[in-house]
């Protein structure tokens, strides 16, 4: 029974599509299958895999819209144990598509429905903004992970994101739950970022995952390779990080 986890923040530059690719690699390195689910119209979680969003024929917006089945849209082992659920530019036009659409809040959980139970993880890569497709996502998981960036205003959004998820819960998908909050960016060499995190801790009454990520420079040098950092350089504080986290969320689920 696969844990359904999205990854959102509707801030952009926080570290979401890079802790859901890293997220990913990891858990699949770690042993567990995974398929990574991209919900992003700008398809950063597709290349950063690897997977060339110009040459694929089916992604989510076509499934979306109801042209094809979830089987055919997923690209099989793109690296060991790690599927992929490829998305592109053409998904920006599904919101328009999907007004006056019955039931389009559960799209995306009506097919993941139907193949939940080949992954141990299924991460959906949030698009940065609250709109009918982070919705879906949110319809789809178990819980959301929220990725926050170590810099002054990481708090502001976060109380609508928040609140966003809270009102999802009550109307939607009564079982979602916040998974956790984990730091990226962190500057060790800076007050601020330490302050950030402090601050967030006071003031947020939510999981907060132990591991925090680091600014790490071969961590925004991979995607533009196509690979995760755990393939890209095994040994960076990048990769061990996310390889930590990932470890935690395995046994967050064990509890």
């Amino acid at each position: 029974m696969g844990r359904i986890i999205a990854i959102a923040n509707q801030k952009g530059g926080v570290g979401k599509t890079t802790t859901a690719i890293n997220l990913s690699a990891s858990l699949a390195s770690l042993g567990k299958k995974v398929l990574a689910l991209d919900m992003d119209p700008q398809g950063n979680m597709t290349s950063g895999l690897g997977v060339d969003k110009s040459e694929i024929d089916k992604t989510i917006y076509d499934l979306i819209i109801g042209d094809v089945n979830i089987e055919e849209c997923i690209c099989k082992n793109i690296f060991e144990n790690l599927d992929v659920l490829p998305s592109n530019i053409d998904l920006s036009a599904a919101e328009i598509e999907l007004i006056g659409v019955d039931n389009k809040e559960y799209l995306l959980k009506e097919e993941v429905e139907k193949i939940k139970d080949q992954y141990d993880f299924i991460i959906i890569d949030c698009p940065p903004a609250l709109s009918m497709l982070t919705i879906n996502a949110m319809t789809t998981s178990d819980s959301v992970l929220v990725p926050i960036q170590c810099e002054y205003y990481a708090l502001e959004g976060l109380s609508q994101l928040i609140h966003t998820i809270e009102l999802v819960r009550e109307r939607l998908n009564s079982k979602l739950e916040i998974e956790g909050v984990v730091f990226t960016m962190y500057d060790a060499r800076t007050n601020l970022s330490l302050q950030v995190v402090e601050n967030v801790k006071d003031n947020l009454d939510q999981t907060i995952y132990k591991t925090i990520i680091p600014r790490n420079i071969r961590l925004a040098e991979a995607p533009s390779y196509g690979m995760p950092i755990t393939m890209y350089d095994p040994k960076s504080t990048g990769a061990e990080s996310y390889l930590m986290l990932a470890d935690e969320v395995i046994h967050k689920g064990e509890e």
